[in-house]
């Protein structure tokens, strides 16, 4: 198994990293082309990356504020399975991010884009939450 941790400050509370990482709002904005959610633990979420990429996640684990997890339940074949989460925590004005995107089953190509990819993602999260940016979903690996 090949594990993604990231880690990283944000200038900007907890609750509002929180609802940039848990809310359909703040999942359209620097993430998913749209998003369905049902922000409690258990609750579904569906996530939409265009044509052929419906994806669904389940909330494994939620604490406002503070942490959260989604399992995903329908995906390509290498995402499925895996878990994708925050762990929050505020010193002096900054939340620092821990992320984690756990249990793929091999460090494969697809593995190894993603680790890119997730760094880009990450790094428009910090902005959206920073400076309110929104980068069109088509163009966000560009930035």
């Amino acid at each position: 198994m090949a594990d993604i941790l990231h880690h990283f400050p944000i200038k900007g509370s907890p609750q509002r990293v929180f609802e940039a990482i848990s809310t359909s709002q703040g999942l359209d904005s620097w993430w998913t082309k749209g998003s369905s959610v049902n922000p409690v633990q258990g609750g579904e979420y569906e996530l939409d990356f265009g044509p052929g990429y419906d994806w669904r996640a389940r909330v494994s684990t939620w604490s406002p504020d503070s942490d959260f997890e989604l399992t995903l339940t329908e995906s390509e074949d290498d995402w499925k399975g895996t878990r994708l989460g925050f762990h929050l925590e505020q010193q002096d004005g900054t939340t620092f991010v821990s992320f984690h995107h756990l249990n793929w089953p091999q460090a494969n190509e697809h593995y190894r884009t993603s680790c890119f990819c997730w760094a880009m993602y990450l790094r428009l999260l910090k902005r959206y939450v920073e400076f309110g940016e929104v980068v069109p979903y088509e163009s966000r690996l560009d930035v």
